[in-house]
């Protein structure tokens, strides 16, 4: 059995046909979904879905993108969503300097304050960083981020990312991105993650998988995603796909402290 570790379960472009998207996924042996808190909206809705899902787990924090909007009493609701039994982790939160939706010094700003808070409710972090990663690993450090732990969710940084982030005891999440044809780099990553840190997603409804690219993604999708992982890691040798769904099944249960 799966799990889809980072999935946006609240996004409007599942609200047509969300049933069949759940019946979908566990046809494909999807079991348990991580469903992921942006703001304080889909950080209310995240925790709405968990508590109407048996299967559901949420997290609850600020995106890059949203810290601009962060008002006085964000981080005390926050805080109150995360006394919810399903709520897991804390994100997902970090930087992004390729859209710059948020002025970076206000992105590092609300991402130290967000670790602080993490660290405080004693929750994993889930990292979200793009074309920022000599300031991500940096205020991670400083921030004493390791106390918690986490994972950088939808890795597609380089060598030298992944290296730092597991020496800082973080986990790294693979997406449908390592299905596309100009991931060749990123796939060599992959290869070279000890298998006890390494979690697969789908980011649903975003970056999905081949052979489905360019439609909606949906938790149904990881099955594609472990697959891909076992191809790459197999290397001719015994990893399989039972392996893989067996592996980053235990790994998401441990980092999250999923019962």
């Amino acid at each position: 059995m799966l799990i889809d570790s980072h999935v946006h379960l609240d996004d409007k472009r599942y609200d047509p046909d969300r049933s069949a998207v759940f019946a979908r996924a566990h046809e494909a042996g999807i079991e348990t979904f991580v469903t992921i808190g942006c703001d304080l909206e889909t950080s209310r809705a995240a925790v709405q879905l968990a508590e109407t899902h048996s299967e559901v787990y949420a997290t609850v924090g600020v995106h890059p993108h949203e810290v601009k909007h962060i008002q006085e009493d964000w981080y005390e609701e926050l805080k109150q969503l995360t006394t919810h039994p399903k709520v897991i982790a804390y994100g997902e939160i970090g930087l992004d300097y390729h859209y710059d939706h948020s002025p970076r010094d206000i992105q590092r700003e609300r991402f130290r304050e967000q670790i602080r808070l993490a660290r405080d409710l004693k929750l994993p972090i889930i990292i979200h960083t793009r074309e920022a990663q000599e300031d991500t690993i940096t205020i991670l450090r400083e921030e004493q981020a390791s106390d918690v732990g986490g994972v950088f969710h939808c890795f597609s940084g380089d060598a030298w990312l992944a290296k730092d982030a597991l020496d800082l005891g973080f986990y790294l999440s693979f997406s449908g991105v390592i299905t596309f044809q100009n991931a060749t780099m990123l796939r060599e990553i992959v290869r070279t993650v000890p298998l006890d840190r390494i979690l697969v997603e789908t980011d649903g409804p975003y970056l999905t998988p081949v052979p489905y690219r360019g439609k909606r993604n949906e938790p149904a999708h990881v099955r594609l995603v472990a697959e891909q992982v076992a191809k790459i890691m197999g290397n001719g040798e015994a990893t399989t796909f039972e392996d893989i769904a067996h592996i980053t099944h235990a790994n998401t249960k441990r980092l999250f402290k999923i019962p």
